[in-house]
């Protein structure tokens, strides 16, 4: 709590309280605990004088911050029509079968969290996904098996 508390004030210091500091004080938080709680979006608004509809609004409109805990890798692959037409089905398929969870779940060993979003930025070289800020393009189902194997062994 005492850790959360402070990092929500340092944010808010070193940002300042104007509403055009939202954002980078929500991805300053989100980055110490790799979510934010309802908790943290009530402090935040507090810390700033603003209603907790409008941090939450916010704060739930993009994909990258997230509002509930996540594993220690979050896996976001690519479901425009562009990937999915190139395979990101399959990816989607193999990376369910070789972590053992659905999309929207987290391994039990909180290694991954496995998500679907939209454009990632990367359809050109699609099938895409992100492990959290790194991209990964061109997949194979083996090689999506290959980079999951590479995080279990090196991280």
């Amino acid at each position: 709590m005492q850790k959360r508390e402070s990092a929500i004030k340092a944010a808010v210091q070193k940002h300042g309280k104007e509403r055009k500091n939202l954002l980078p004080i929500l991805q300053e938080v989100k980055q110490i605990k790799n979510y934010l709680s309802r908790s943290d979006v009530a402090e935040i608004g507090v810390e700033m004088g603003l209603a907790l509809a409008h941090v939450y609004g916010v704060a739930s409109f993009y994909h990258f911050i997230d509002l509930e805990e996540r594993g220690q890798n979050i896996i976001w692959v690519c479901k425009t029509i562009s990937c999915s037409m190139k395979g990101s089905n399959d990816i989607v398929m193999t990376l369910k079968e070789r972590l053992k969870i659905k999309l929207g779940e987290t391994t039990s060993d909180g290694k991954f969290s496995l998500l679907e979003t939209n454009c990632i930025g990367w359809c050109h070289k699609g099938p895409a996904m992100l492990i959290n800020d790194e991209p990964y393009t061109d997949l194979t189902p083996e090689k999506v098996i290959q980079i999951i194997d590479d995080y279990y062994t090196n991280n």
